[in-house]
């Protein structure tokens, strides 16, 4: 596979993975771009790997952790006081939007668990290997995470209306 198809083929999933890590269309794009860049000039050796596209999400994830050491700059964001009324045509995209900014409060390596878990659809050994740990490590991320959402994420009844029949 030459460097083009791979990028063609897997950019798009790059570039939602990044924008998940940093919670920021913008760096994600920054992101993604200065990983390919690297990968572009280790290309031949990316693909003697046994798994080229494990080797170019450890670029990304890196490259993230690289980032946020070298930031020292706190971005602040507004925060969401009013929950909608259940039946509200956004109550569906603000809960996502709520999650969204709890999962972003994670330590970044409880978010990189959870993000190439559910959203990557990778098992344990995958993800243990992109972040340079082991398998049973993966797992204590992914528990302290879940729960760590499940106490900041209160849960609501979801009232069904009744339909008038």
């Amino acid at each position: 596979m030459t460097f083009e198809e791979y990028v063609l083929a897997r950019g798009p999933a790059l570039m939602r993975l990044a924008c998940l890590l940093t919670g920021d269309d913008h760096r994600a794009e920054d992101l993604v771009q200065d990983v390919l860049a690297g990968a572009f000039a280790r290309w031949p050796k990316i693909m003697r790997a046994e798994r080229p596209d494990a080797y170019v999400r450890r670029m990304l994830f890196n490259a993230n952790a690289s980032w946020r050491r070298r930031s020292s700059r706190e971005v602040s964001v507004s925060r969401v006081v009013d929950r909608p009324a259940s039946g509200d045509l956004g109550t569906d995209a603000v809960e996502r939007d709520a999650m969204r900014r709890l999962i972003m409060r994670l330590p970044q390596r409880q978010r990189a668990v959870l993000v190439l878990r559910y959203y990557e659809d990778l098992d344990d050994a995958a993800i243990a290997e992109i972040l340079d740990c082991s398998p049973a490590t993966v797992r204590t991320h992914a528990i302290r995470a879940l729960a760590t959402l499940r106490e900041r994420y209160p849960a609501t009844p979801l009232t069904v209306p009744r339909s008038p029949i």
